[in-house]
């Protein structure tokens, strides 16, 4: 009797301190849960999978418990094997694991910056758009306009004269909001004279810094080389050319009158400038690349205790009997690791049901809403509605209790 006493007054404290920090708080929140500001009720519960935000929030918690968990783990495991490859493995494995080490605040905050949408000042959009523009680089005359009043109008994303040209005139296209940088080096002195016949004319680069008359071609005006240059009749092509150095071309086959000029879109293509990832479409799935980013050491670190227990012996022989490095991967190491990766799922699985703070600050505002998970809907709710968020709760608790029973089972049953 007195050695249970004694246990009694040992266990009394931590009984005491799990009934107060654990205990009341559900069994508090179970009971909010069901306050609907009418007494008694399930509507709450109603709620979550009728309101449309809580059931983004839900799509989204789908979501991210699908890939997240998969994803950090596939990662992991890859990484665990690799590091067993190279030199100075220790060094790389601190390295990969040093982001758990970052609150995930300070994770949000930081890829804020990484997804920024200008190429200047986010790390991802300046790769995108470098990469883009060496296989599509944008056109010569980017961000180049029609002077305001030279009968030069916007058409098909390229400019056109407002009225009709006939053959033997002279059509004059000026162009500005083109830094003298934009302007080729081979471009000279734009000219006006041309041909008697056939539709003519110049683009140039109407400014000076001193005494330039709008519309005409003043000395120290470049033309404009290389410009697509489409002549019409009645809606169809009917010649196309590109300007020489000084920004002349000639088209002295078409005779009569009734032409439309027209500066072609390719002339105008704008820089690629790269992705909106934080945007409603993709902040999602920016914000589980950044997940992945802080487990993905998390993941190594326990495949690599797996990968430590897997006798050689056994990869010695798949060896031997001619398998390859992915063979052996698919078909020897993972099997035999099936134990740990599957406590890696879990434990990510439940992690993932918590995410919160890293979609608080990682997602701006404007894509709050699109990127809501539940224990971001539990909190905004409780503000306004504390039976609604302790509904949130209590499901966010049912749907991680079966992984955290699981682990729980696992570890008496290797102690055992």
């Amino acid at each position: 009797m007195s050695r249970t006493r004694t246990a009694a007054w040992f266990l009394a404290p931590a009984v005491l301190v799990v009934a107060a920090l654990v205990v009341y708080p559900i069994g508090q929140t179970l009971w909010l849960s069901f306050q609907d500001g009418g007494g008694l009720g399930v509507a709450n519960y109603a709620d979550i999978f009728t309101a449309p935000d809580l059931r983004r929030a839900l799509l989204n918690n789908a979501v991210w418990i699908a890939v997240a968990p998969n994803l950090v783990t596939a990662v992991g495991l890859v990484l665990a094997v690799l590091a067993r490859r190279v030199r100075r493995a220790t060094a790389l494995r601190i390295v990969l694991f040093m982001p758990m080490a970052i609150s995930l605040v300070c994770a949000g905050i930081t890829f804020r910056l990484v997804y920024d949408e200008s190429p200047d000042r986010g790390v991802l959009n300046a790769v995108v758009v470098g990469v883009h523009d060496t296989f599509k680089p944008p056109s010569q005359y980017h961000g180049a306009r029609a002077r305001d009043g030279q009968a030069l109008v916007p058409s098909d994303g390229g400019l056109q004269t407002s009225g009709t040209v006939g053959a033997g005139e002279t059509v004059l296209l000026p162009l500005v909001g083109l830094p003298p940088k934009q302007v080729p080096g081979s471009a000279t002195q734009a000219r006006t004279g041309g041909a008697a016949t056939g539709v003519h004319g110049v683009v140039w680069s109407d400014f000076t810094a001193v005494g330039g008359r709008p519309g005409a071609v003043d000395a120290g005006e470049r033309g404009l080389p290389g410009v697509d240059v489409e002549v019409l009749r009645d809606g169809a092509v009917v010649g196309r050319t590109r300007t020489a150095d000084d920004g002349t071309f000639d088209l002295p086959q078409l005779t009569g009158q009734g032409y439309v000029v027209r500066l072609a879109a390719s002339n105008f293509t704008e820089p690629f400038a790269g992705l909106t990832w934080l945007g409603p479409s993709l902040v999602t799935p920016a914000l589980i690349g950044a997940y992945l980013w802080i487990w993905a050491g998390f993941a190594m670190v326990l495949a690599t205790v797996g990968l430590a227990a897997i006798p050689k012996e056994t990869i010695e022989a798949a060896r031997i009997d001619g398998a390859t490095d992915w063979q052996i991967l698919r078909r020897v190491t993972v099997p035999m690791m099936r134990p740990i990766v599957v406590v890696i799922l879990l434990t990510l699985t439940v992690n993932v049901l918590k995410v919160f703070d890293l979609v608080l600050v990682g997602a701006p505002e404007s894509a709050q809403g699109p990127a809501a998970v539940l224990a971001l809907s539990m909190w905004r709710s409780s503000f306004d509605n504390i039976g609604r968020g302790s509904a949130l709760g209590v499901l966010l608790l049912v749907l991680a209790l079966p992984g955290v029973l699981f682990n729980v089972h696992r570890l008496r049953r290797s102690e055992r």
